[in-house]
């Protein structure tokens, strides 16, 4: 039997399982389902050991007093001392999913309507971890007479992803030793439709800031004060703008709308293509 064999044969039980996980309401920013977020660890933590994983263990962060939500890790190690270490990073966290009266079908009793399985979680991340899982049954599958995988296989799957990551940079630094690996595999991006594969190979990420703006302690009156003073109310405008003016110079953030460039032919092509499978009713994201 090779892979795909054993993916197609394995397909119902596969998403038998997924619909378990996908009712545990994971919502990671909603402190009433915290007990959830431990649930689900401890569901995934074991199903990764009935999978075959020998090392699996449910990781705490946090600090003393103010804990966070836990994260899941694995490891399988590759039969060759000399094999490469692949960290695969996911999260089993999810949305919250108010207004809860927007949705069609209760997120968290998934129900599939022709190829796609509906729920919270779905894809994002439940649904990518799960493959993993599945994609070592297949290969071990198809080797024949081997036991462990050919690369040492390491999971991370985090339980505050949805949530801003509190604890997450803590996480790494306490655990850097275990988490070396030769590749890192981010299993957290979208596929455009199943017809053209798709490899994320970089993501913009996201930063924040705070810009604390400082004005008169009172009123100021005109007779004392010529001009027109800098308003606190006006440099806030400019910068939600885009716009700033600092140091003697005018200075450009940018957002969301700027200005790159015009894509070439090439660009063009990629774009069009991309939007024709978007437009399909069948995209699994």
């Amino acid at each position: 039997m090779d892979v795909r064999d054993y993916i197609e044969a394995s397909a119902a039980g596969f998403f038998a399982t997924l619909k378990q996980w996908l009712a545990i309401p994971s919502i990671s920013a909603d402190p009433a389902h915290h007990e959830d977020v431990a649930r689900s660890a401890a569901w995934l933590a074991a199903h990764l050991r009935e999978t075959g994983f020998p090392l699996v263990e449910i990781w705490p962060t946090g600090e003393p007093g103010a804990p966070g939500r836990p994260a899941v890790y694995a490891e399988w190690r590759a039969a060759a001392e000399t094999a490469p270490t692949v960290l695969v990073y996911g999260h089993h966290d999810v949305q919250p999913v108010e207004p809860r009266d927007a949705w069609v079908t209760d997120p968290f009793s998934p129900v599939e309507r022709g190829q796609q399985l509906l729920g919270r979680g779905a894809s994002d991340d439940k649904g990518q971890v799960l493959f993993h899982t599945l994609g070592v049954r297949a290969w071990l599958a198809a080797s024949g007479d081997s036991t462990v995988p050919p690369v040492t296989l390491k999971l991370l799957i985090e339980g505050e992803e949805e949530s801003g990551s509190p604890n997450f940079a803590g996480l790494l630094r306490r655990e850097r030793e275990r988490l070396t690996c030769d590749v890192i595999v981010v299993s957290d991006t979208p596929m455009w439709t199943r017809d053209v594969p798709s490899m994320c190979t970089g993501m913009r990420g996201m930063t924040d800031g705070q810009i604390d703006l400082y004005g008169p302690a009172s009123d100021l009156h005109s007779g004392s004060f010529g001009g027109r003073p800098a308003a606190v109310r006006r440099a806030g405008m400019a910068c939600e703008r885009g716009r700033f003016q600092g140091g003697g110079r005018r200075r450009r953030l940018l957002h969301a709308g700027a200005d790159l460039g015009a894509p070439n032919r090439r660009d063009q092509r990629h774009v069009g293509r991309v939007h024709r499978a978007w437009s399909k009713d069948d995209h699994p994201y």
